[in-house]
């Protein structure tokens, strides 16, 4: 007789997008760069204007430019758009391992969401080029919803498929992913390939640190 298995801890798997999945912290610093140049504004160091990936944009911008009038936020925001997306020449991948990642995910049942900074049309432009958009059972931008660190985009996908906190986990490697999850009790996974450093992911009592899709992979399959 063979023994029971016991049923995997989490129904939802829920993961950022820039920094987590698709290793685009140099474009995105790239592009914000190029917007700041355009709009007349002093370009902020490397190091600087990284730290602000994951909110949504103009959130972002206030975080670098926090003096700026709202005509200058949204002038910021469209040259920062049009930069990403057409301009920058930067290239922007999946990290290794994603796309076997999410398969093994979806080939288990899991249900897999996405919470990100970027706006719909940033998201919905990157899922079509990378051909992801498949493996994801709901999508959720500050469009639809509020900037990290609040937890609405969390709280929107829970409600969705009518789980609870504890059955879902967050994957995240910033961290205002780690302050949104830990705002309504949620797990969290931090990821040290994407932007913030380990200590700072390892303030927010993540369940795993982790350091690479590779990892996590292994991590997310045995819970």
């Amino acid at each position: 007789m063979s023994s029971a298995v016991a049923p995997k801890k989490y129904k939802a798997i829920i993961f950022d997008w820039d920094g987590t999945l698709m290793n685009s912290e140099a474009r995105i610093v790239d592009a914000i760069q190029m917007a700041a140049r355009e709009c007349g504004l002093e370009v902020l160091p490397y190091d600087v204007s990284k730290q602000i990936i994951g909110l949504s944009l103009e959130n972002a911008i206030l975080g670098l430019y926090p003096t700026l009038d709202q005509a200058m936020v949204v002038a910021m925001s469209e040259a920062y758009t049009q930069s990403f997306l057409e301009q920058s020449d930067v290239e922007m991948v999946p990290f290794d391992g994603a796309e076997v990642l999410l398969l093994n995910l979806k080939q288990s049942g899991l249900i897999t969401a996405i919470a990100t900074g970027k706006s719909r049309k940033g998201l919905n432009a990157v899922l079509e080029e990378t051909g992801f958009g498949v493996y994801f059972d709901m999508t959720r931008t500050p469009v639809e919803s509020a900037s990290k660190p609040d937890p609405l985009m969390l709280q929107q996908i829970l409600q969705e498929f009518d789980l609870d906190v504890c059955d879902a986990v967050m994957v995240g490697d910033t961290s205002f992913d780690m302050e949104m999850a830990q705002n309504i009790g949620m797990d969290r996974v931090a990821l040290t390939h994407g932007v913030h450093q380990t200590e700072v992911l390892q303030a927010y009592e993540p369940v795993a640190v982790l350091h690479s899709l590779q990892e996590l992979n292994n991590w997310l399959l045995a819970h």
